[in-house]
């Protein structure tokens, strides 16, 4: 095989894990990130995120020389786009950093080369990315009996991994493969053939984009029947974790676990781009949202009141020690975590909180706190993330929102 060039935009969850995975593969990988000691540290062969076997495989890849970081993009074989798809007050698409990777790849795109985009995005993103390059690197588009042709291939491939799994599935994954073009999705397999040991499937460019939506919009509409169950078992004096396990065990039934809510880069931000779309069709994509959303506001008035009962009762203000920041058990991700939003709310609230989270050692807004140590302080203790380190803990609370002691 011959030593072909990535170029990787976003040096993020996604982004650094697959170029560190290319790297080791062989091939030249350009990664680009805007953040200067994200580069930095990348570049010194150490990791800015909590990934298992990450840290291996990035000191490998830079010890080779097949990695290298830097703050600006490089004439490549291969662009991958591997940025964050946010969304706006009101639930509203944000792609203006997929828009802003596409023009700043645009100046080293050249005739043969293979555009992929890989965020998680709004059907028609990647024909937006098309459109962008054509509008600013027009002599890679021409007409042939007034029919357009590209010169260059682009196409979507959504990444489908699990934080804390990263590395593994990343290779052991199907994975989607859509082109705005036949030769694009053709072109652009292949290539992901070359080090996905899953199945690589062919579609269009909207069918893959909308797969993944899919994917994660039925994960959600899971969890919210979960979470809306919580609710009823509580306002019914039920134990929703012994109810689950016996359902369960129904040969046709699979309850998820309910939590706080839903977070995360991908369960809590798709749905809404189907929403914003789809309009009134997307009606129990919409409740699913709504429900999952709502389940973080209960937790919190179920934490206060919690509050109340114990500041009435002894007479001095409670300390409410959170168990757990991250959007889910065992990674350092705070990416649209409902426990730290939970956590949030209560400071704002003029609740005295000990934040607890295992998997960082700092944050801007709260001072970590060892969970022994919080455990000692608090008056009140509510387990927002199933982390591992509480799962060895035997004790009693009403405020388990995660399972984590059932």
């Amino acid at each position: 095989m011959t030593k072909r060039k990535i170029c990787v935009i976003g040096l993020g969850y996604i982004g650094l894990p697959t170029s560190a995975l290319l790297a080791n593969r062989g091939y030249d990988v350009h990664g680009v990130d805007v953040v200067q000691s994200t580069v930095d540290i990348i570049n010194r062969g150490e990791i800015h995120i909590v990934e298992p076997e990450l840290d291996t495989f990035v000191k490998a890849a830079v010890n080779s020389g097949n990695l290298k970081a830097d703050t600006k993009p490089a004439e490549a074989d291969i662009f991958v786009i591997a940025v964050p798809t946010p969304f706006h007050d009101g639930f509203v698409p944000n792609i203006d950093y997929v828009v802003s990777a596409t023009k700043a790849i645009a100046p080293y795109v050249k005739e043969g080369n293979i555009v992929i985009l890989e965020s998680t995005s709004p059907v028609g993103t990647t024909d937006l990315v098309e459109e962008t390059l054509q509008e600013l690197r027009p002599e890679l588009f021409g007409t042939v009996s007034e029919v357009r042709q590209s010169k260059i291939h682009v196409a979507h491939c959504p990444e489908r991994v699990l934080p804390g799994h990263i590395m593994r599935e990343l290779v052991e994954n199907d994975r989607i493969v859509g082109g705005t073009t036949d030769e694009a999705t053709r072109l652009t397999a292949e290539f992901y053939r070359e080090f996905v040991a899953g199945e690589v499937l062919e579609t269009d460019a909207k069918t893959a984009e909308m797969a993944k939506l899919t994917e994660n919009s039925f994960r959600d509409t899971n969890i919210a029947f979960a979470n809306e169950l919580s609710m009823l078992c509580d306002k019914f004096g039920i134990n929703v974790w012994e109810l689950i396990r016996l359902a369960n065990r129904h040969p046709r039934v699979n309850i998820l676990s309910p939590g706080a809510g839903v977070g995360g880069h991908c369960i809590a931000v798709d749905p809404w781009f189907i929403v914003h779309a789809g309009g009134e069709t997307a009606k129990m994509i919409r409740t699913a949202r709504e429900v999952n959303n709502y389940k973080t506001e209960w937790a919190i008035e179920k934490i206060k009141n919690a509050v109340l009962v114990y500041e009435k009762e002894n007479g001095r203000k409670a300390k409410v020690a959170c168990m757990g920041l991250a959007f889910k058990p065992n990674i350092d991700d705070l990416r649209e975590s409902p426990a730290l939003y939970i956590t949030r709310r209560l400071k704002a609230d003029g609740i005295d909180v000990l934040a607890v989270e295992p998997n960082i050692e700092s944050h801007k807004e709260f001072e970590i706190v060892e969970y022994k140590e919080a455990l000692e302080q608090a008056h009140i203790v509510t387990f927002l993330v199933a982390h591992k380190e509480f799962k060895k803990l035997r004790m009693q609370t009403d405020l388990d929102f995660c399972g984590v002691l059932n």
